[in-house]
């Protein structure tokens, strides 16, 4: 009797489907591990498997700071929309063809992220690629980015000159002008210090020709006194050099008249009669502005004016004393007693002249109008010891700063010729 053996269907089935995965296996290792294409998971009829493939990479964009360039690319997926495990960077020398060089630094090895660092690139221009990674099967190469240059300068520009005003005063405090010149196409960094405020940060690009200028600053918050500028360049390569200083000194308060005093002379006119050598000493709160006062004083030091008929000081009916001298402008003292009833003019020359003498300190200035030649003495006598001249200042006297003084008559101490 024959005897027949059945053969399951079931064994024939389970062996058809691992003869497709030796298939498959064969086909994956003669791609290589290159290959894009990969057998990705069994089906559950009658004994298939279905193939994926790695997508092409995402042409990459690039960003440059100094020698470090940044790549970035959107994520790939297989062709079954999986994600992939990784990417590859690599660039050119050429846009196309050349030889292909692995990135470097934060962009070697496989990246799981959609951007990287590569620092201290070489010097010339450079096209990046991305090649997307799964496991042992990567997919194509990207489209290569835009040409990329780093910048591989590592010197740092010098410092940059920092011009703003001797004076911050009432005129410009709220808009003190400051600028200067870096290095052409540099950023710069100004900040602004002082006391009684936080600092102040601008930043400011120069020009091809190197010159920048600041948007003017308002300072109205810091203290008097001392303000100080800082600027740093930072060039196209990211090198960044020292600071620049300047300095101004905030100044804000009007000077004020401190003192008027009327001096005898010591003539034989005796006290109380107006006479040639007679003076006037009026005193400030502070140094003034010299051509503030004559336009011929052209520094704020010591100065003085005299000679044949240089100045001439006049007195009214009224006892009002004033200086008439060219480009001069002193203003008015009221003497506060009679001494004339028909007004008076000392000239005088040579050694007899009238004169003008400034004398400035550290913190104040003085005065001084001293009473020529001319009427040998005046035709009243001032007996009083309780005698209160007024002074008027003239328009246009400024302190250092050019604040402007005070207006209006200021009393001085008792004093009388």
């Amino acid at each position: 009797m024959n005897r027949h053996r059945t053969v399951p269907v079931t064994s024939f089935g389970r062996w058809n489907r691992f003869a497709l995965i030796v298939v498959g296996i064969l086909l994956v290792s003669w791609g290589g591990p290159a290959a894009s294409a990969f057998w990705g998971s069994l089906g559950s009829g009658s004994g298939t498997a279905k193939a994926d493939a790695v997508a092409q990479g995402a042409k990459p964009t690039t960003a440059v700071s100094g020698a470090n360039v940044t790549v970035t690319w959107t994520a790939s997926t297989t062709a079954a929309g999986r994600p992939v495990g990784g990417y590859s960077i690599a660039r050119y020398g050429t846009a196309t063809g050349g030889t292909r060089v692995a990135a470097t630094g934060g962009c070697s090895a496989a990246i799981a992220g959609l951007s990287c660092v590569e620092t201290s690139v070489p010097a010339g221009t450079w096209y990046y690629t991305v090649t997307p990674m799964l496991s042992l099967w990567q997919g194509a190469e990207s489209a290569r980015s835009a040409g990329t240059t780093p910048v591989t300068d590592t010197t740092p520009p010098l410092a940059p000159v920092v011009t703003a005003p001797t004076y911050v005063h009432q005129g410009n405090v709220a808009n003190v002008p400051v600028g200067g010149t870096a290095e052409a196409n540099s950023t710069v960094v100004l900040t602004i210090t002082g006391g009684g405020a936080v600092p102040v940060t601008q930043n400011v690009t120069t020009n091809s020709a190197g010159n920048w200028n600041a948007v003017p600053v308002n300072l109205t918050a810091f203290n008097p006194g001392t303000i100080t500028y800082s600027a740093k360049a930072t060039d196209a390569a990211g090198n960044t050099g020292p600071a620049g200083m300047a300095t101004s000194t905030k100044d804000v308060a009007s000077p004020t008249v401190t003192g008027v005093q009327l001096i005898n002379g010591g003539g034989t006119s005796g006290s109380g009669v107006m006479a040639p050598g007679d003076k006037v000493t009026l005193t400030f709160s502070e140094p003034l502005t010299a051509s503030s006062i004559c336009t011929a004083w052209t520094t704020n030091t010591a100065q003085s004016l005299s000679g044949n008929g240089v100045v001439t000081v006049a007195v009214s009916a009224a006892n009002d004393l004033t200086v008439t001298s060219n480009g001069c402008t002193v203003g008015k003292v009221a003497l506060g007693a009679i001494y004339t009833s028909t007004g008076m003019t000392f000239s005088g020359n040579g050694n007899n002249a009238s004169s003008l003498a400034w004398t400035p300190t550290q913190t104040s200035g003085t005065l001084t109008i001293t009473l020529g030649g001319g009427n040998i003495a005046g035709d009243k006598t001032v007996t009083s010891t309780s005698v209160f001249p007024t002074y008027t200042p003239g328009p246009g006297m400024t302190d250092l700063a050019t604040n402007p003084i005070v207006p209006g008559g200021v009393n001085g101490a008792p004093s009388r010729f």
